[in-house]
């Protein structure tokens, strides 16, 4: 791997660090820690997404005439790492901007394009994707909410689950069956669906944690203008991996989370009562760590350096997730095995109950194996 940091990825980052000190604030990265569980800080946030959109830092990797910077990969990475390690909090619409909005500019309308992009990028406008149902989760192409066109609207009827603010979004990026006799891949389609729809009933769920992130969505004869359709009918298969694969690109900032997390856990255990840094076996698993961090660093800076060559990111992307989340679980265990109950307001206790979610948030460490098996190693499908 041929991988290096180029004189103009340098300036593209001291000019964002001058940025960030200048404008954000603690009240801001308080605001992201508490965004779940609070009307409040929400609304810090959508404020906060407004002023780094009206800056052109909310969406670096979007063209310029859609408010972005054009940013290439590398910049895009630099953007990761100075954002993360500056404790900024991801855009309120950050499954927009990253996953929906390439699918959009790719597939969409010019009408469609300039009704929904800038409002999104500034969090005008929430939007959530509606893919998971409760017999559908990793598998997409078993899911069954279906849409029947009738005259110039479809009709939609079925339920979404695990649909991250779905019961704050204005918009979803919905997958629906559309033609159920076709073979599971080929019938589905892509609507592009208002929220305030009638028929459709959104009910927050509640995490282990006491956040509400997540609803489940019941789409009860919901009426879509046809003209809602994202990408060709009976396409949407190929919409939704256009979508993942932009998921995929954006886990350039995991190894930086992650390095965040263990320079806080071992803060926190310097200043414990009972000196858990003078004990060989803690020190060794947080040496551990350390080296899987680094590890991850290399997997994501591999899968960006293939992409700039034409080669499969995607394959390299997903192996780094699965280690990501596997990385996460294991500190969140050391967090809870060797600091005092509390400890830190209790983050790490939060931590401990949502990070087995890093193994399924994203796509599951299960299909993120096999696409490892299958696009990294060559081994056939089972």
């Amino acid at each position: 791997m041929d991988f290096s940091y180029p004189q103009e990825a340098d300036q593209f980052r001291q000019e964002l660090r001058a940025w960030l000190s200048a404008h954000l604030t603690r009240a801001v990265i308080d605001s992201g820690e508490r965004r779940g569980a609070d009307d409040a800080a929400f609304e810090t946030l959508r404020t906060w997404n407004a002023t780094i959109a009206d800056a052109g830092w909310a969406a670096v990797s979007w063209p310029r005439e859609y408010g972005g910077r054009g940013a290439s990969p590398i910049e895009q990475l630099v953007y990761a790492e100075e954002t993360t390690r500056a404790r900024a909090p991801l855009a309120l619409n950050i499954i927009g901007i990253n996953n929906i909005a390439p699918a959009i500019m790719q597939y969409g309308t010019e009408a469609q394009m300039a009704a929904l992009l800038s409002r999104m990028l500034r969090a005008d406008d929430i939007w959530c994707q509606g893919m998971s149902e409760p017999e559908a989760g990793s598998d997409l192409a078993s899911l069954r909410t279906r849409a029947v066109l009738d005259g110039d609207d479809f009709v939609v009827s079925g339920q979404k689950i695990w649909t991250s603010l779905g019961h704050r979004a204005d918009w979803c990026q919905l997958y629906v069956r559309t033609d159920p006799e076709a073979p599971k891949h080929r019938g589905i389609s892509c609507l592009i669906v208002d929220m305030s729809s009638p028929g459709i009933e959104a009910r927050p769920l509640v995490t282990l944690n006491g956040d509400s992130d997540f609803a489940e969505v019941f789409f009860n004869d919901v009426r879509v203008p046809a003209d809602a359709l994202l990408g060709p009918l009976n396409r949407g298969w190929q919409v939704a991996t256009t979508t993942l694969s932009f998921e995929r690109a954006a886990a350039a900032r995991l190894y930086a989370e992650m390095q965040v997390r263990l320079y806080d856990l071992v803060e926190d255990l310097r200043h414990s009562a009972h000196s858990p840094l003078d004990d060989p076996t803690t020190l060794r698993r947080l040496g551990e760590l350390d080296v899987r961090i680094k590890n991850l660093e290399v997997l994501c800076q591999r899968s960006i350096s293939s992409t700039m060559r034409g080669g499969d990111g995607f394959a390299t992307a997903s192996l780094a997730k699965s280690v990501w989340g596997e990385i996460g679980k294991d500190m969140a265990a050391l967090a809870f095995d060797t600091l005092d109950p509390g400890a830190a307001d209790g983050r790490w206790d939060a931590f401990r109950l949502t990070s087995h979610a890093l193994t399924i948030a994203g796509g599951t460490t299960q299909i993120n194996k096999n696409i490892t098996a299958q696009r990294v190693l060559g081994l056939p499908r089972p």
